[in-house]
């Protein structure tokens, strides 16, 4: 099972620099999308329901803002639409597909340019999270999480500890949900280097990405017994239709 994970700043922008043709490539089983900035009734099919895909999305109440998006090759058994609380929900942040023996859900946290927003957040995502981690049933939770967990994860991190979303409460947050919570990040399990990064906030497309300043606040998070069955994970760098790269991850599971 190869599940994709992409911040796309702009379904429509992204789709007019080849997320489309890109997304006809990538042979995933689920693609999950953030950040959308518009409401699925302004999109047409061609978006809505690539060839070979189901689309499902939760739509922000603000026009051009949030908004994400799961696209599916099996339909699922049951879509989640929210967490149900507001900040989440009118929001649209976070979106779930629901299959037999677990769950694949596309999130996207909020940016931080209202700090207290973005705290008021992490603590009601965070119970919920907890909630998740004592059930049965397994999850992989894909997205945007705008926080660079450790040193590693950012180029710059020496000037940037004051910066929304490598802050030390920010980070003592992900500490929580990656330590007693129980979730796992997958990409650290197959590639522990510094200098891979998924968001470049001065993105200069004439220089590579590889030579750029970035952070990796991008994730696939699965629980302690989905561990096992995480086979590969990369970032595409040649996916250049967002200042966000792709995160994709193999699981020795199907659908």
């Amino acid at each position: 099972m190869k599940i994709a994970s992409i911040n796309v700043n702009g379904i429509r922008d992204a789709v007019d620099r080849g997320f489309l043709d890109w997304l006809a490539q990538q042979d995933a089983d689920v693609v999950c999308v953030q950040n959308l900035k518009a409401k699925s009734f302004e999109l047409g099919d061609h978006i809505l329901y690539p060839e070979g895909y189901e689309g499902y999305f939760l739509d922000a109440e603000e026009d051009g803002f949030s908004g994400v998006g799961l696209y599916c090759r099996k339909i699922p058994k049951a879509i989640m639409y929210g967490l149900g609380f507001p900040q989440c929900d009118h929001e649209g942040r976070f979106l779930q597909a629901d299959y037999d023996r677990f769950s694949i859900a596309t999130f996207l946290m909020p940016d931080g340019s209202d700090q207290k927003a973005k705290h008021a957040f992490m603590e009601q995502y965070q119970e919920y999270l907890t909630k998740m981690s004592r059930k049965r049933r397994e999850y992989i939770i894909c997205g945007t999480w705008h926080v660079a967990h450790k040193t590693v994860d950012l180029a710059n991190w020496s000037d940037n500890q004051l910066t929304s979303g490598f802050r030390p409460e920010e980070r003592a947050w992900m500490d929580q949900v990656l330590g007693p919570t129980g979730f796992i990040d997958t990409f650290r399990e197959i590639n522990r280097d510094a200098g891979e990064y998924t968001f470049w906030p001065k993105l200069d497309q004439d220089v590579p990405r590889s030579r750029q300043e970035g952070w990796r606040i991008d994730y696939q998070l699965v629980g302690p017994n989905f561990r096992r069955h995480v086979v590969d994970a990369w970032i595409d760098y040649d996916a250049t239709f967002s200042e966000y790269a792709p995160l994709i991850v193999e699981y020795d599971l199907a659908l």
